[in-house]
């Protein structure tokens, strides 16, 4: 795709909450339909893919569909989330790390609308990865200041 200054595939790795605020700023404003999270408890991974606005590239509006896991993960609650509608869009406006002992924590996902996963974490262990060519996207996502 042409007009995408700067754009190459991302491949992130977060091992701190530095890292981990890196990851969170290429998802703000991704989004990805419920039926698109997985907890995978016996690999003590949780995982999804998501359509994520390119905001790292000069001179276009686009999005690239980008795969993320979270590993070393003992527990995972949500709250305001219908999980019996798969179909259901969600946007994802920041990932956060709330450090417990030992380099354990949670990990946050806060979702528009109110709704948030919760992830229980013996440390932080994620990453992201561009999985698709970019496409054209006619809107970029606004925020008021």
């Amino acid at each position: 795709m042409t007009g995408l200054e700067g754009y190459r595939p991302l491949r992130l790795v977060a091992a701190d909450a530095e890292d981990l605020n890196a990851l969170s700023a290429v998802l703000q404003d991704a989004v990805a339909k419920i039926g698109d999270f997985a907890h995978l408890p016996r690999q003590r991974r949780f995982a999804f893919v998501a359509n994520r606005f390119i905001w790292e590239a000069k001179g276009g509006k686009a999005r690239v569909r980008s795969g993320c896991h979270f590993d070393d993960v003992t527990a995972v609650r949500q709250s305001n989330l219908r999980l019996g509608a798969p179909d259901a869009v969600v946007e994802i406006l920041a990932v956060r790390f709330a450090p417990a002992e030992d380099g354990a924590g949670t990990i946050t996902i806060d979702l528009a609308g109110g709704g948030a996963i919760r992830l229980d974490v013996e440390s932080v262990n994620a990453q992201l990865a561009d999985i698709s060519p970019p496409w054209p996207t006619r809107l970029k996502p606004a925020h008021e200041t």
